[in-house]
């Protein structure tokens, strides 16, 4: 079993792209079945005092997850995160 907090000290990261996401902040669980459906990440573009957006992630994206890494699909595909931001 991992804890969250072993996930948060880990980068994600584009695997297509090499571009690094930031770190998970939360994750998003079923309540029915107890499974990680989603991890959570804040995206920082307003500056050092704008409010942070989250990136949605969802599980099945992940590619891998790592010692140090958990490395993550494009999230240019217009059906991946749908409703979410986007990078650009």
């Amino acid at each position: 079993m991992v804890l969250l907090s072993e996930l948060q000290i880990k980068e994600v990261i584009i695997v297509e792209n090499g571009s690094r996401l930031g770190h998970i902040s939360d994750l998003e669980i079923d309540e029915r079945t107890g499974r990680i459906t989603a991890i959570i990440l804040y995206d920082k573009k307003g500056g050092m005092f704008g409010k942070a957006d989250e990136l949605i992630i969802p599980w099945k994206h992940i590619v891998t997850i790592g010692t140090d890494v958990i490395l993550v699909h494009n999230r240019d595909d217009p059906d991946l995160y749908p409703n979410q931001l986007l990078l650009e």
